[in-house]
């Protein structure tokens, strides 16, 4: 026992500074704190700056965040990253949320100006497909076509739902009979992105609802020109993801201090190649190779107020559409 003690009494004094670093807990979606995407590098570098104990907590795909919301409450987390536009109004109806209190400018295709949301990055949803696999040129040539086609579930992946108000957005009352023909093209549905995408890396389909920048994954990470988005004549759908500060949090200065982080160099330089998405402020060297590769002719976007008041009959429309 006499080792004991000593060594007891060396580790007290860095327990006790372990206490007191202030923690910041950050509710996000599951591939954003993967080994592979940017949360690791984020926490590292926000740690450094703030002094404070970063905690992810993984909340499923993008949609479930809303439904761990309102599961939870005000003690869901201090700040909430990885909602987007089309689920905005649902998350300032809920009351939990605070403004934020910070002025920047973005690199936005559209304006933004929300005081309780701000976008850390954007982009356009695509299918993707492999080089000289199919290559339907719209929503009804893929219908028409054996072409098979992966995608998410709309209730609880902000792709799956930017899928549902996609062709809502393009085909308005005649979405629920484009829904019925593509049917049959429509191998599984998923909770999330991630099973999606490694379900179509697995030849399980010939294409996968994912974004226009995915391609670039492929080229940058794995050398690996064999991957198309293909662009569609509708249009394509734009994706602004955003976070915000929850007003119960015990931690608002540090909550905001993250929020300001998030526009910053250190956040936003990693996104492109960790997130595989536009950042919402260009970093200072620029986008990587094979960003610029497929900007789409239309982009395709309703507002939060929009998006909010068509979600309910769009997913119905889905739903009704799958289920026969």
């Amino acid at each position: 026992m006499r080792h004991v003690l000593p060594l007891l009494l060396l580790a007290a004094p860095a327990l006790a500074q372990e206490a007191e670093r202030p923690v910041l807990r950050v509710l996000t979606y599951d591939s954003f704190v993967s080994e592979w995407g940017p949360g690791p590098a984020i926490e590292a570098a926000f740690e450094a700056r703030c002094g404070c104990d970063l905690r992810w907590e993984a909340g499923g795909d993008g949609a479930a965040l809303l439904a761990r919301l309102a599961l939870e409450g005000e003690g869901a987390a201090d700040v909430v990253l990885g909602l987007d536009t089309n689920l905005v109004e649902a998350a300032r109806a809920t009351g939990l949320f605070a403004p934020h209190g910070i002025e920047a400018e973005f690199d936005l295709p559209v304006a933004w100006e929300d005081d309780m949301f701000l976008p850390f990055d954007w982009g356009w949803f695509a299918l993707v497909g492999r080089a000289g696999g199919p290559t339907p040129r719209s929503f009804r040539e893929l219908a028409a076509s054996d072409a098979t086609l992966l995608i998410q579930d709309p209730r609880s992946s902000t792709p799956g739902l930017g899928l549902v108000l996609w062709i809502e957005a393009a085909y308005g009352d005649e979405a629920p009979a484009l829904w019925a023909d593509l049917a049959d093209n429509i191998v599984t549905v998923t909770p999330g992105w991630s099973e999606a995408y490694g379900l179509f890396l697995e030849g399980e389909a010939d294409l996968v609802l994912s974004y226009s920048t995915s391609p670039a994954y492929h080229l940058l990470a794995e050398g690996d020109e064999g991957f198309v988005a293909l662009p569609m004549e509708e249009g394509h759908y734009l994706q602004v993801e955003v976070a915000g500060m929850l007003a119960a949090t015990p931690v608002p200065d540090l909550a905001r201090d993250f929020l300001s982080f998030m526009l910053s160099e250190d956040f936003q330089g990693v996104i492109p190649t960790t997130n595989w998405m536009y950042p919402a402020v260009t970093p200072e060297a620029g986008l990587p190779e094979g960003f610029e590769s497929m900007r789409p002719a239309r982009t395709l976007l309703f507002s939060p107020e929009e998006a909010a008041a068509r979600r309910d009959a769009a997913v119905a429309a889905w739903r009704a559409a799958l289920s026969r």
